[in-house]
C-alpha cells in the first residue's frame, strides 16, 4: 500500500472538512415575501407608510427607499443571513450592514445599526380594530 506524501494527506484531509462546510455555506434562507409591520399594516401596497415591506430577488423595499442586498453571509447555527446593504431613498444613498433572521412564529427579524425590528409574514387580512399606536386612537401628546 502506497502512502501520500505529508503534505498531500494533510492537503486532502483539510479538503475533507472543508467541502462539507462550503455546501452549509451555499445554502439559502428565504426571506423573499411581504413583511407586515403591525397588525393592522396594509400587505396590499408597499413603500409608503402604513404598508408592507417587501423582499424580492435580494432587492427590500422599504418605505420611500430601497436597498439591494449584497454578500450574503449565513450566521452558524440560526436561520439567518448578514448581508451588505446597498441603500438609495428620498434622494440619498446610503450603505449598511443587516442581518435578517426566521422568527421562532415564521415571522421575519431584522437587525440593522443596533436596532431589531420584527415583522409578520403578510397572510389573510390585517386586524380589524386593533390599535397599535396612540395617534390611532385620537391621543396626540
Amino acid at each position: 500500500m502506497t502512502r501520500l506524501p505529508s503534505v498531500l494527506r494533510i492537503f486532502a484531509m483539510g479538503a475533507l472538512c472543508i467541502a462539507p462546510a462550503a455546501a452549509f455555506a451555499q445554502a439559502d434562507v428565504a426571506f423573499d415575501g411581504l413583511w407586515r409591520p403591525s397588525p393592522t399594516a396594509a400587505c396590499e401596497y408597499t413603500g409608503a407608510d402604513g404598508g408592507a415591506l417587501k423582499i424580492e430577488d435580494d432587492v427590500l423595499y422599504g418605505v420611500e427607499n430601497r436597498c439591494t442586498m449584497t454578500q450574503p453571509v449565513n450566521v452558524r447555527d440560526m436561520a439567518a443571513v448578514l448581508y451588505d446593504m446597498e441603500c438609495t431613498g428620498e434622494g440619498t444613498e446610503f450603505t449598511g450592514r443587516a442581518m435578517f433572521m426566521t422568527a421562532a412564529d415564521g415571522g421575519l427579524i431584522l437587525v440593522w445599526d443596533g436596532f431589531a425590528y420584527k415583522y409578520d409574514a403578510c397572510e389573510g387580512d390585517p386586524v380589524i380594530g386593533t390599535v397599535t399606536t396612540s395617534e390611532e386612537i385620537g391621543i396626540t401628546e
